[in-house]
């Protein structure tokens, strides 16, 4: 899944990687601790270098080089309550289906995180680093190999994407036999194994969520086939709601089962529907970042578009700042 990743224009190749040696490998034994590199010496130290600052927010971009285990310490932590945030997907045009969300969260620095692991498929995603016990400067800081354990939204080369939102309502009652995730953790599973929205499904049931020490969360999956679904829980048990028009929608409000007209009493859905009622479920880029400046709002963090087809990834920060990327898909 060797992939070169293009950001701002600026050509970054995504830096080569000795697979056996970095199996072979275990953690890095240092400061900061880090659980999930699998990473050797050069690798750790090709990856921290890439740490670039792109925004004030602060913001910043790194490139992982190497492997990393998206298992180790399974269930983890879940950030606290709560999250409001605004997702849809824009599905009509075939040729050009859209991701978009904003997060709405604490003021906390973040990340745009390129992965490509050896077994899994390259994808980027935004990480708030705050919950690495990381701070607003962490150049250095060995803390950021894992990063890829705590993606917030992302897109994969397959064209799938996933983000979350706080649905506060919900619980999830294990079932027995299942190991446990954490309810961030799940969408590193997801990118990193999950082409479609059918796959991305079956990783959600795989696994038993684990929301305690946070909100309880839902998701929004699309792919580049024009398939989309909400993931959530409904007395307990993981529920999907599979798109039946040309858009779906996800605010902080339980979805699965919800008719359409109580859905749209919550402002910000309301906003998004009767946009994506007007143009048909067709919005390009720069629509998609005007409907997500409709519904923003003062504890907005970012606001990222991803095209599932075309691999185009535009981050919008709550300063103005824009960051243009290109990951390049794969059949």
């Amino acid at each position: 899944m060797r992939r070169t990743l293009i950001a701002g224009g600026l050509a970054l190749l995504l830096l080569a990687t000795a697979c056996e040696e970095s199996r072979r490998s275990g953690p890095p034994a240092a400061a900061g601790s880090p659980t999930a590199s699998r990473q050797d010496p050069e690798q750790v130290e090709r990856t921290l270098a890439s740490l670039r600052k792109i925004d004030d927010l602060p913001m910043y971009e790194m490139t992982y080089d190497g492997d990393y285990d998206p298992t180790a310490g399974l269930a983890g932590s879940t950030p606290p309550s709560p999250f409001g945030c605004s997702l849809f997907a824009a599905l009509a045009d075939r040729e050009r289906p859209l991701f978009a969300r904003n997060f709405d969260w604490e003021p906390n620095p973040a990340l745009v995180l390129r992965t490509d692991p050896p077994d899994g498929y390259a994808s980027i995603s935004l990480v708030d680093i705050s919950y690495l016990g990381v701070s607003a400067d962490p150049t250095g800081d060995r803390r950021l190999l894992d990063a890829p354990l705590l993606p917030f939204d992302g897109m994969n080369e397959r064209g799938l994407a996933v983000g979350l939102a706080a649905d506060d309502g919900a619980r999830a009652e294990p079932v027995p036999g299942l190991p446990a995730v954490g309810s961030v953790r799940i969408l590193r599973l997801v990118l990193d194994s999950a082409a479609t929205v059918d796959e991305a499904v079956a990783v959600f049931r795989r696994y038993n969520l684990d929301f305690d020490g946070g909100p309880p969360l839902h998701y929004l999956l699309a792919d580049a086939t024009g398939a989309s679904a909400v993931v959530e829980f409904v007395d307990g048990k993981l529920s999907v709601d599979r798109r039946q028009g040309p858009w779906q929608a996800l605010t902080n409000v339980p979805a699965v089962g919800v008719p359409d007209r109580e859905l749209r009493q919550d402002h910000r859905y309301g906003v998004l529907a009767r946009e994506l009622d007007r143009t048909g479920g067709v919005v390009d880029a720069a629509g998609a970042l005007r409907l997500l400046n409709a519904v923003r709002q003062s504890h907005t963090r970012w606001s990222v578009t991803y095209g599932l087809r075309s691999g185009e990834v535009r981050v919008v920060t709550a300063g103005g700042g824009t960051r243009d990327y290109r990951l390049p898909m794969s059949d």
